[in-house]
């Protein structure tokens, strides 16, 4: 048995690295990741340099975690920059540091991949991997129950919450069964939003990532592009990144271009799998009253409606979700940092900071558009 670390994920077979996922969630799977590191989105020179732990035992691959060391905390989604600003003033290094996780993506899902016996075994060995490798500090991001189960007695590792916003197809026939569960005010706004991108004349058309030709992928990634460039930010993704992803995952690749007279004006860009959409980039080229929400939500809501999807996860913050009937949902990291000071500090801040998540969870279910009842 020992440990091994992958600085590419071409090192190891897809079909090795898939067989230890749990499921087909599209962000775990060897093609999304690959496309990642081949695209340059995560490489040394972008804070990204790969660093996936596998656990072997007779030379095979039994256990795995995908990881990267990093020398930022940009494109994480669960924010520790006060954390690393604190260190520095103090004088404790904070960076290079490890994390788990999936890169530009807050998706909760598995860390720990394959056999539960080598997971474990795996788990254990991470401090003395981030020891050996001279890592500040280990970080689990937006994991899930068997990484709770694994490490919430493990006094090494600290539990840190979040909070996102998450549709549930509650077996709606098509959208006006969900508008019957809104309050009539409610009901109203969102109509009033769906007539106002139609008044423009703006429709839109979905296409699995098989159909999409270059030209169109040019568009999609003007879109995404948009979206930080107007901001004054570079995009985290490279055009060659969508290609590879089309090439290597089609089949769990939704695109919604939205179009006037003809012409595309904007995108959603979104991955499916058995039972969830994931709403990931959107972008426009013009602006158009109530466009982002029509493009990013309401499309979204009706293709999950339409092909029996259970869950709509729209991604990370967005208190605007709410009143679309997006409900809160709490999310779960990990973190581990080798200075003890510096861990007794951070332990102390997301003891009152779980209090604080748990109590704006329960706040914001009040926000929430049902009609009195139908908000079981």
């Amino acid at each position: 048995m020992s440990l091994m670390v992958l600085t590419q994920l071409a090192d190891i077979p897809a079909s090795q690295w898939d067989a230890l996922t749990p499921n087909d969630q599209p962000f775990l799977r060897h093609a999304f990741l690959s496309a990642l590191e081949e695209s340059g989105a995560v490489s040394r020179a972008s804070g990204w340099q790969p660093q996936h732990l596998l656990w072997l035992e007779d030379g095979m691959p039994r256990a795995a975690m995908p990881g990267y060391a990093k020398h930022h905390s940009m494109g994480e989604y669960v924010f520790d920059h006060a954390w690393a600003e604190a260190s520095e003033r103090a004088g404790i290094p904070y960076y290079p540091k490890w994390l788990s996780g999936v890169p530009f993506s807050p998706v909760s899902g598995a860390r720990l991949l394959g056999d539960e016996q080598a997971a474990a075994q795996l788990l254990q060995a991470v401090p003395t991997f981030l020891e050996q490798q001279q890592l500040y500090s280990g970080h689990i991001n937006f994991s899930d129950d068997r990484v709770r189960q694994a490490l919430q007695q493990d006094p090494l590792w600290l539990p840190r919450l979040g909070c996102q916003y998450h549709w549930h197809n509650r077996g709606f026939r098509d959208f006006q069964d969900f508008l019957d569960l809104l309050t009539s005010r409610k009901r109203k706004q969102l109509r009033k939003e769906r007539e106002l991108v139609a008044s423009q004349g703006v429709e839109f058309v979905w296409y699995q990532g098989a159909e999409l030709d270059e030209t169109q992928w040019d568009f999609v990634y003007a879109c995404y592009a948009n979206t930080y460039l107007i901001r004054g930010r570079q995009p985290y993704l490279p055009r060659t990144f969508f290609s590879l992803l089309a090439e290597r995952m089609p089949q769990a690749i939704r695109v919604t271009i939205a179009s006037q007279r003809g012409e595309p004006v904007a995108m959603a860009f979104s991955l499916v799998d058995g039972d969830t959409f994931y709403g990931r980039y959107w972008g426009c080229l013009e602006e158009f009253n109530r466009l982002h929400f029509e493009t990013c939500f309401y499309q979204g809501m009706e293709y999950a409606i339409a092909h029996g999807l259970k869950r709509f996860d729209a991604g990370a913050q967005g208190e605007h979700k709410l009143i679309r009937g997006f409900e809160p949902v709490l999310t779960e990291s990990w973190h581990l940092l080798r200075h003890p000071g510096l861990q007794d500090a951070v332990a102390g801040f997301l003891d009152q900071e779980r209090d604080g998540v748990r109590a704006w969870a329960e706040e914001a279910r009040s926000a929430l558009p049902w009609r009195q009842g139908d908000g079981q």
